[in-house]
């Protein structure tokens, strides 16, 4: 498979994972609306319990997808599932890192924490995958360079789809 070609496939499941939840999200908070000790929401209204497995189950059930459409690029539906996961959980864990974060600085909701919002949900799903299955080094850094444009791309789409408030 092409580099380029590869590490898109690679990290879709991240990809879907990242932005579901902007659709399939609502509901309770998963801080229950609990301050940490700095007086703060530990990580505010927008990171529901519903967003986080819905974005969990939307990435899983694209591995299994990849799987059906390219068996030979994970060997297993074992392996794709796993993957997928663990990318998955990856970037929703890395997500509420940075939304832990960002309370911290004090930044309101949808404020946009350049850097963080673009690679802090990428790293962290490459780190939870790198035990079962990772991508050359070539390709984890073509994913650094081109993942804040998608985001940002994706962040334009779901605002005018009228899924998000403000376009970043």
């Amino acid at each position: 498979m092409n580099p380029i070609l590869d590490a898109f496939w690679y990290i879709l499941p991240a990809y879907f994972a990242n932005s579901s939840p902007v659709v399939l999200g609502g509901g309770t908070p998963i801080d229950m609306g609990k301050k940490w000790r700095d007086g703060r929401r530990i990580f505010g209204d927008g990171k529901t319990w519903r967003g986080f497995f819905g974005g969990l189950a939307v990435g899983t059930s694209i591995g299994v997808v990849q799987h059906l459409i390219l068996p030979s690029y994970y060997g297993s539906l074992r392996i794709a599932v796993e993957v997928a996961f663990l990318l998955s959980l990856g970037t929703l864990i890395g997500d509420l890192i940075g939304s832990f974060i960002k309370r911290r600085l004090n930044l309101p909701r949808g404020y946009p924490a350049v850097g963080l919002d673009q690679w802090g949900f990428l790293i962290s799903a490459l780190c939870f995958a790198y035990p079962v299955r990772t991508i050359p080094t070539g390709e984890v850094l073509f994913l650094l360079v081109v993942t804040p444009i998608i985001h940002w791309l994706a962040n334009v789409f779901a605002y005018k789809m009228k899924w998000k408030s403000v376009p970043w």
